[in-house]
């Protein structure tokens, strides 16, 4: 008996395929009887082009139509099928048969009266040699996958026959059972209806064939119905929701609770899978998947309609599933595929080894070795920004956050973001935290070598340059500066600024480089908070030079700002938002500093340390300025870059250094910390090292333009640089650094006994100030409690306090009482405090005020009965008062004894964890699926072994 044929053509807005596509319906061999025409408000040509084919029927359908919305439109007022001898031929505007399709497909069904659904071979529209797509199927968890895509057809697959699933394009599915199945799913507009369509045939007991001898040329899936392009991400959501659709419409009766449940947990995961595949444009479809799918009212009738027409168990359609091994097996292919660089090769990159950076690194680590020689054996060090680290991890992870800072008398606020820095630094060596910054003094300088030699190495053409950079960045003396005073903040911001700003370049391209330029940042602005403004504003600079990374770069500050989030309230709530810009550590007094030895890289008047090292040979004042400025020669002969070939390359490296000399000029003028009635500027260090990071880049421009020339400079800057460093690199033996080995303890061993059974036991240190002739002696009072203050106890909030509370006043006067003899009883104000100890700290011979100070109140303490004389200690004198304080201080609230510290903690962690999972290097993968194109995006692994695309 004849078979009839019924073409169902849907356009939307095709009128550039659709021409071809009518055309070639004319052209086949085996006419269809009956052509539909259905426009879907197309706002082209289309509607003419459907009219002058002169169909059978064109009918109107609603612009949001999806495929199967029109097809059931055009076929509305048919009547019903009579005999099982009716099919249906489903055509979108870009679906082109070869002439012999449909008789191909006839030929298919009409010698097995089982089959039901036959699907022909889509070819890609702009490669008619290459197969888009030839049948479907599904995994073990119901991620949707097709057989075939991609692939030159070379006949390899025209054996496939039976198959779980077809594409709707194409698609001939006998006419009674279209109405029995009540068509296409209205739950998938887009992507699986037409796997749906096939899966609930094969349970109604009908077959899927492919027929390999039917080609149809197809601009695109379903998901591009009307469209010119769809981004992976929106195709992922879609490939998403269909599949979550198809769970709760499958699954039986007593796991449907379970899968609900799963929805919003799964989406979690699979999103944490989503950063790890480095594609975070999907999480925002997957969590909208998931809640689309919780409320999906359509869910309830496609179960019915699956129960109504099932006439076999789903055992009918397990041995057409994708086995695992065949999935990992496409999967590994696929990532494979997408390793590979896509165009030509890029240039061989220079080789670490052969390239001069292991060189480099030992050299460096021999140097520093040398150079912090005397901290060898040194369970901590102390001095200058320094002191030693909790002894617990976890109490140095408790001041992370908001809670109470135990320094001084103590307050409730925000640590610095330094603090966060530190207890990371600290867990590297749990058992003894203080031993991770020594043992950061010996890796210093190969660890800023190494960050050097790879920054350099994205910017130079030669190989032997990247080394030269490393060795400048290693020994460059504002480096060398805060590792000798202590500024442990700007060595670590020295260290981390080359691989901050690798990265930030590679952030515009890369989700992985993206990632770590948010975690370079946050903790390059945790350690030296005075850069923050040059790194937002580069940031800023850098978007509008990529604006097509901007979805990558718009995000990196977060980590940042959600660190410092809790600071900025406490500081603007205080009036005090400069005081964000002060120096993390113990204040430190930097001297004073002119704009002219600033010039020099030298962060304080001694110009690199050779001030004092040149006046011990009795050598005229103007010497060390006179050295200092020639061993800098060499190196700035690199703004000669500017002028040479490769002009535009040095122009970012012109920018760092005028903006870092301004950092560095503006901090010496910043007083924004307090030392005793004193106050500090902030180090100029930090700036001094985004100088010299702005020099180092005009160093290696020139380096490479330069040609045999440059060889002979870079030997020589090398030579100078190291020789200028020289006075600093053994401030360790001549007396100059201010740091030194430390045994971890702050106060005294009998303080430290005490504080066994008492840890909030108070010390209260006395430290002489001295003062200018005229004026009246002082003294410097500080609160210590239990084993003292620690370097992560510290706080800017402290430090830049510009009002006393009522605790300081009492404090002071407190204080100043026991430095005098008077008739002052401070018994009440010992116990008020939970005052057990008082330490008279040395004054310096030197200076007649201080030593004036330090006799005075030593014999006032000697001559009160409320405090005993213990001896001589290495913090200096001691007494213990003779009345231990009584009265318990009230417990005071940590990190996470409110809900605001448990919200920062929660917020800030979350952040980071997001941000560390973005920033694992893997494949990267985005494309975009175009009309023209059906090389769709290949999927990603995430959770449950499902695809993500």
């Amino acid at each position: 008996m004849r078979q009839v044929v019924t073409a169902v053509l849907v356009a939307r807005n095709g009128a550039e395929y659709l021409e071809r596509t009518i055309a070639a319906l004319a052209a086949q061999t085996r006419q269809p009887d009956v052509v539909i025409a259905v426009d879907a408000q197309s706002t082209d040509r289309g509607p003419q082009l459907l009219a002058s084919a002169g169909p059978a029927q064109l009918v109107n359908a609603p612009a949001r139509s999806s495929f199967g919305d029109a097809i059931s439109i055009g076929m509305h007022g048919v009547p019903p099928a009579e005999d099982d001898n009716e099919w249906l031929w489903f055509l979108t505007h870009d679906s082109a048969p070869e002439p012999r399709a449909l008789q191909q497909l006839l030929a298919a069904v009409e010698i097995a009266p089982s089959v039901a659904i036959a699907g022909p071979k889509l070819m890609r529209w702009d490669k008619p040699d290459t197969i888009a797509e030839f049948g479907e199927s599904m995994t073990g968890f119901g991620a949707s996958m097709a057989l075939v895509e991609n692939e030159l057809d070379q006949a390899q697959h025209d054996v496939s026959d039976d198959v779980l699933g077809v594409a709707a394009q194409g698609m001939m599915v006998r006419r009674s059972l279209w109405s029995r199945l009540g068509g296409f799913d209205p739950g998938l507009p887009t992507v699986d209806s037409g796997l749906d369509f096939s899966i609930r045939a094969r349970l109604a007991g009908f077959r899927v064939v492919l027929v390999p001898g039917a080609r149809i040329t197809s601009a695109g899936g379903p998901e591009l119905f009307g469209r010119s392009s769809i981004s992976s991400a929106k195709r992922a959501s879609a490939v998403r929701r269909a599949q979550l659709h198809r769970r709760l419409v499958y699954a039986p009766g007593a796991a449907i609770l379970f899968h609900w449940l799963s929805l919003v947990p799964l989406a979690v995961l699979r999103s944490l899978g989503a950063l790890l595949a480095k594609r975070p444009g999907v999480i925002g479809g997957e969590f909208g998947a998931a809640f689309r799918a919780a409320f999906d009212s359509r869910v309830a009738g496609a179960r019915r309609n699956l129960q109504r027409t099932r006439t076999l168990g789903w055992g009918a359609v397990t041995p057409l599933r994708l086995p695992w091994s065949e999935v990992r097996e496409r999967r590994a292919q696929e990532r494979e595929t997408w390793s590979r660089p896509a165009g030509p090769a890029a240039e061989p990159k220079v080789s670490f080894i052969s390239g001069g950076g292991l060189i480099v690194v030992a050299l460096t680590a021999i140097v520093g070795l040398i150079a912090f020689g005397p901290l060898l054996g040194a369970q901590a060090v102390s001095g200058g920004g320094l002191l030693p680290l909790d002894e617990s991890i976890r109490d140095l992870w408790s001041k992370v956050g908001v809670g109470w800072r135990e320094i001084g008398t103590g307050f409730l606020g925000a640590a610095d973001p330094f603090t966060a820095v530190l207890a990371v630094l600290g867990s590297l060596t749990f058992w003894a935290p203080s031993l991770s910054i020594v043992a950061l003094y010996f890796a210093a300088l190969p660890l800023a070598a190494v960050s050097a030699w790879y920054a350099a190495r994205r910017v130079s053409a030669r190989g032997w340059v990247p080394a030269v950079a490393a060795v400048l960045w290693a020994v460059a003396p504002p480096f060398l500066s805060s590792l000798t005073t202590g500024h442990l903040g700007a060595a670590i911001a020295h260290i981390l600024l080359p691989l901050l700003a690798l990265a930030l370049i590679g952030a515009a391209r890369s989700w992985p480089a993206a990632g770590a330029a948010a975690l370079l940042m946050a903790a390059v602005t945790a350690s030296a908070p005075v850069l923050a403004p040059v790194i937002l504003l580069a940031w800023v600079a850098w978007m509008v030079a990529q604006p097509r990374g901007l979805h990558r770069l718009l995000l990196i500050p977060l980590p940042a700002v959600a660190l410092f989030a809790p600071l900025v309230i406490d500081q603007v709530r205080r009036g005090n938002p400069l005081g964000l810009l002060a120096d993390p550590g113990v204040p430190a007094d930097t001297g004073g500093v002119s704009a002219w030895q600033l010039a020099l890289a030298s962060t304080d008047s001694t110009l690199s340390g050779w001030t004092g090292l040149l006046n011990a040979l009795t050598l005229p004042a103007v010497a060390p300025a006179i050295v200092a400025a020639l061993l800098l020669v060499p190196v700035a002969l690199a703004l000669a870059a500017l002028f040479l070939p490769g002009t535009r390359r040095a122009v970012p490296g012109l920018v760092l250094l005028l903006l870092g000399f301004l950092v560095a000029v503006a901090s010496s003028r910043l007083a924004l910390g307090s030392i005793g009635a004193d106050t500090a500027s902030v180090w100029t260090g930090s700036g001094l090292s985004l100088f010299w990071l702005g020099l180092l880049c005009c160093v290696v421009v020139a380096l490479d333009a330069l040609g045999r020339a440059s060889v002979t400079l870079g030997t020589v800057a090398v030579t100078t640089t190291v020789l200028l460093a020289v006075p600093l690199l053994i401030a360790g033996y001549t007396g100059a650094a201010a740091i030194a080995p430390s045994t971890g303890r702050i106060v005294a061993a009998v303080v430290d006994a005490e504080s066994a059974s008492d840890p909030r036991t108070g010390t209260l240190m006395l430290v002489p100030a001295g003062s200018p002739p005229g004026e009246d002696n002082r003294v410097s009072a500080v609160l210590q409690r239990g084993l003292g203050t620690t370097l992560d106890d510290q706080s800017t909030l402290a430090a830049t306090d510009q009002e006393l509370s009522a605790a300081d006043e009492r404090l002071a006067t407190l204080a100043g009482n026991l430095s005098s003899r008077t008739g002052y009883d401070p018994t009440g104000d010992l116990d008020e405090l939970h005052i057990g100890f008082v330490v008279l700290a040395g004054a310096d011979p030197g200076d007649p005020s201080q030593v004036a100070v330090y006799e005075r109140i030593t014999i006032a303490l000697d001559g009160s009965n409320q405090v005993n004389n213990v001896g001589q200690t290495g913090s200096g004198m001691l007494w213990r008062v003779a009345s231990p304080p009584e009265s318990a201080l009230e417990p005071q609230p940590g990190n996470t004894d409110t809900a605001y510290g448990v919200l920062v903690l929660w917020g800030q962690g979350i952040i980071f964890f997001l941000t560390l999972l973005l920033a694992v290097p893997t494949a990267r993968r985005n494309r975009r699926v175009r009309a023209s194109n059906n090389s769709l995006e290949g999927p990603a692994t995430t959770f449950d072994e499902e695809d993500n695309a």
